[in-house]
């Protein structure tokens, strides 16, 4: 007589092989790129561009443009001045604000130009509605609290009324209240900082234009018309500290290095009763 053969689930008899099917769907696997193809970059890593095909571009940025190259809205923007490919904005300009605005397709410039460490300073001409005191100026220069903090010294003086174009819409003013320009050159970029330190001193902007980024100037250049100039040479990148491997041990302070005023970690002697190797 034949022995009885063993009954297999219903799990089992939907697998080939026979055994239990694992619980959850199983990831297939990776497809292999085919032979000769580039491998993906991550979506926000620029490729490297070479010292020679660097680009750094001067725009004057006309009032009411947005500083970037698309909006759903159908406002004005970059794209409708800069039409090379591959060029991104370094830093940024309000869309009520004109003046200069750097571009380049370099994105290790980019990324060093709009570092706050970097300090580069821009100088502003700034029309305020009213007359600054000189305590107003003293102010300003020495630095004044916003609600975001405190912000950095800066170097403000009266100018006179610069030769610079027309604005459309003309800006809003009273016959019965004067208005001034001053030139204002600091190395921060918070948001509409220079907006904000004017108003703290009871004196709002009408118009702002931003006439430097460090020794780059509007000089020469229309509202909407920009020029090519070369691209600086970056200093090397600083070296960052070697990593730790993975399990390794950081390496014990020396038992013998004691110095004055300073205090060295030790472990705390054992307290033993009367009965040995019991502790408290």
């Amino acid at each position: 007589m034949k022995p009885a053969r063993p009954r297999r689930s219903l799990a089992e008899r939907a697998t080939p092989s026979g055994r239990a099917a694992r619980t959850g769907a199983q990831r297939p696997a990776p497809a292999r790129p085919r032979p000769g193809s580039q491998p993906d970059l991550p979506a926000r890593q620029k490729p490297a561009v070479a010292p020679a095909d660097r680009k750094l571009l001067l725009l004057n940025k006309p009032y009411m443009v947005l500083c970037q190259f698309t909006d759903e809205a159908g406002r004005e923007t970059l794209k409708d001045y800069i039409t090379e490919p591959g060029i991104y904005a370094a830093g940024r300009l309000d869309r009520d604000s004109e003046g200069l605005l750097l571009l380049t397709n370099d994105g290790i410039l980019q990324a060093r130009l709009t570092q706050p460490g970097e300090k580069l300073p821009k100088t502003y001409w700034v029309q305020v509605e009213g007359e600054p005191s000189d305590e107003a100026i003293s102010a300003l220069c020495a630095g004044v609290t916003l609600n975001d903090g405190p912000t950095l010294p800066a170097e403000v003086r009266r100018m006179a009324p610069p030769a610079v174009w027309e604005r459309t819409p003309p800006i809003r003013e009273r016959k019965a209240i004067p208005t001034c320009w001053l030139e204002i050159k600091i190395v921060e970029g918070r948001n509409r900082q220079v907006r904000r330190m004017t108003a703290h001193i009871g004196h709002p902007t009408l118009r702002l234009i931003r006439y430097a980024i460090g020794e780059w100037t509007l000089d020469g250049l229309a509202p909407g018309e920009h020029r090519a100039v070369p691209a600086p040479a970056l200093p090397p990148a600083r070296r960052a500290a070697p990593e730790r491997r993975q399990g390794a041990t950081p390496p014990r302070p020396s038992s013998s290095s004691t110095g004055k005023g300073r205090a060295t970690a030790r472990r705390p002697a054992r307290r033993h009763s009367g009965k040995q190797g019991a502790s408290s």
